[in-house]
Formats: C-alpha cells, sequence, structure tokens
C-alpha cells in the first residue's frame, strides 16, 4: 500500500506540546539566570545560589526533553516546585500582597501542559491552599472596602477557572473531531486509506511479536462504473455505504474495514486464520448480493469480489500481504467476480508474492 503524507494529529499536538514545555523551560531557566545575577549583585548569596541551580536545571532539562518519550514527567517536575514556590512567595515575610496575583497563573498552564482532567486535578489544591494563606497571612478587613478587595480577587480567580476549563473542553472536543476526521472515510464513516495502512502495519508487528493470525482481505464492487453510469453518483455513493453498513454488521470489534480508494476496501481480521475467515467472507459476500440497495423505487443489485492473503504464509510484511491478496482479488475479477479467492493456483508459488 502507498504511504500517507499527512502526519497523524496525534503526533502533531505531541509535538506541539513538546515544544511547548522547552519553551516553557528554557525561559523559567533564563529568568532565574538574571534574578541570580541581580541576587550576586544585592548580595543575596543563598538566594543567587539557589537560583542558580534551578536554572542550570531547568537549561539542562531544555536538551532533555528532546530525548524524552513521556512528556508527564518533565511537566510535571515544572509544575509542581513551581506551584509550590507560588504558595511560598504569599508567606515569606515582608511580601508583597500583589505576590498572590501569580496564584492566577496556575489554572492556565495546568489546562494548558495537563489537558482537563489532570489540570483540574492539580490546579483546584494549589488554588485552594494559595486562598487559605492568603487569608492566614492577610486578615480580611471586614468593611466595604477589604470586601470589596476579597471579592475582586476570588471572583477573578474563579472566572478564570471556569473560562479556562470551558475553553480546554471546547478544545478537546474540537480535538477529537479532527482526530475523527483525519482517520476515517468522509463518505463511508470506516477507516480511510492511511488509517487502515498504519493498523496493517501495527497488525503485523504485533503478529511478529506473539505469533498471533491475522488475515487481511482486499474487495472491490463488481461494475461499480455501471451503478454511476446508470443510476447517478449520488446512487453510487449510496452503494458504497449501504456496503459499509453490510460488511460492519457481521466485523467484530477487533476488526478494521477500510476505504482504500474508490470502491476499493480492506478488511483486517485480526486473531483469525484462513480456515475461520474464509467462511466469514464468504457469509459477507452472500450477504452483499442477496439484499440489494433500495434507491427510489429501483433494486440496485451489488456484487463484491474477495482477495484474501493470511500472514505469514502469504507475506511476511504488510507491503507483501497486500501484493497478495490484490493479485487474488484480480484473479477473482477475472474468473467471472462475486466470488473470493483465499488461496493460491497450484502453478503459483507463494514466494513470488
Amino acid at each position: 500500500m502507498d504511504g500517507d503524507n499527512n502526519v497523524a494529529v496525534d503526533d502533531l499536538q505531541y509535538l506541539g506540546r513538546r515544544s511547548l514545555i522547552r519553551m516553557i523551560y528554557a525561559c523559567t531557566g533564563l529568568t532565574l539566570g538574571v534574578f541570580c545575577a541581580l541576587q550576586f549583585m544585592a548580595g543575596n548569596y543563598l538566594f543567587a545560589s539557589i537560583e542558580l541551580i534551578f536554572c542550570v536545571a531547568l537549561l539542562w532539562g531544555v536538551w532533555g526533553i528532546v530525548r524524552a518519550r513521556n512528556l508527564l514527567p518533565w511537566i510535571y517536575l515544572y509544575l509542581l516546585p513551581t506551584f509550590s514556590f507560588m504558595l511560598y512567595i504569599i508567606v515569606i515575610p515582608n511580601a508583597s500582597k500583589t505576590a498572590f496575583a501569580w496564584v492566577y497563573i496556575i489554572p492556565v498552564m495546568s489546562y494548558l501542559l495537563l489537558g482537563r482532567k489532570r489540570g483540574s486535578m492539580l490546579a483546584l489544591p494549589f488554588v485552594l491552599a494559595a486562598c487559605l494563606l492568603y487569608l492566614n497571612t492577610y486578615p480580611v478587613r471586614l468593611d466595604a472596602e477589604g470586601l470589596i478587595d476579597l471579592g475582586n480577587a476570588l471572583l477573578c480567580g474563579v472566572l478564570l477557572m471556569v473560562f479556562v476549563h470551558l475553553y480546554e473542553a471546547r478544545r478537546a472536543f474540537a480535538y477529537k473531531q479532527l482526530q475523527r476526521m483525519a482517520r476515517t472515510d468522509a463518505l463511508t464513516g470506516v477507516a480511510n486509506r492511511g488509517s487502515f495502512q498504519q493498523s496493517l502495519e501495527q497488525s503485523v508487528r504485533e503478529a511478529q511479536r506473539s505469533q498471533a493470525k491475522l488475515v487481511l482481505v482486499i474487495l472491490d464492487v463488481d461494475h461499480f462504473k455501471r451503478v454511476n453510469d446508470q443510476y447517478g453518483h449520488a446512487a453510487g455513493d449510496q452503494a458504497l455505504q449501504h456496503i459499509c453498513n453490510s460488511l460492519s454488521q457481521r466485523l467484530r470489534n477487533t476488526d478494521t474495514l477500510g476505504r482504500l480508494g474508490g470502491e476499493e476496501f480492506g478488511l483486517l481480521l485480526r486473531n483469525t486464520g484462513h480456515s475461520a475467515a474464509e467462511p466469514l467472507v464468504e457469509m459477507l459476500r452472500e450477504q452483499i448480493a442477496s439484499k440489494p440497495l433500495t434507491y427510489g423505487d429501483k433494486q440496485i443489485v451489488l456484487t463484491v469480489t474477495f482477495g484474501m492473503a493470511e500472514w505469514p504464509s502469504d507475506g511476511q510484511t504488510a507491503e507483501q500481504l497486500y501484493h497478495c491478496a490484490d493479485q487474488r482479488l484480480y484473479r477473482g475479477k477475472a474468473q467471472g467476480r462475486n466470488q473470493l479467492v483465499g488461496r493460491a493456483m497450484p502453478s503459483v508459488r507463494l514466494s513470488e508474492f
């Protein structure tokens, strides 16, 4: 099968998050470096040394994140100390009351780097702790001015949490929609060519590790051009949808149905050998042939030809399996269509595939 040139949506999101956390590490490290120099100039050698250590650690992290397979530890490694420091600057002696403003960045960074579920679980405890520490450090005056100041601070924090939560919920929904669109065929709703190829290659790798059975089936709608020419392209579209619905009703959750292009489709039957796959495919063929498509007041009879290949006897790789199944499909076309070809002819050597 030809490779898909589109980058998977998951990969794009992962790359974006990796770039973001690297940028945060770099900016924070450089900022601490500036404050470290200022602390040395002011004679605060203890704070300067601490800031220097964190500066070096963060700048090293910029390099380490590039090789990290799992970003979550790196994200928590940044957020937990950072949020804890934000709480600390509220209670240190002679701290400015405006230092509390840094707390507002907690939900933003949590949701941005961890998503809605993990972000809310991390942000809420820190925000609540910050509020309690602030009230304990700076008792609220019960006059009008004091209550107005408290209301402004709390209302701003609550609204920020709500807006960030709603935004992340909408972003997650939009991502799922984009992910679905990138992986499915718009007309039939089954896997598209690129997604099916990825599933095939992954299934072959899993079969090689576990020696599990695997069958690939390639199918093509017989005389599909006649349907388009005689009834119109709208009928042709409904015919493809009708066939996909018929196939999906009989397949297991572990099986994969994909549209490879035009009227050609692929079936991936995991943990299934030739002996079990052959009667299943024959049943699918007979079901499609026996249930015509109702298009207005017309009955359009549809038939399908199948070519089947089994791992590893018919091919060791995804490409070899596809080539074998495709060759058998075209042999079925040449032999009269509306049939399954699942075995090599005696005169054909399997090594040729």
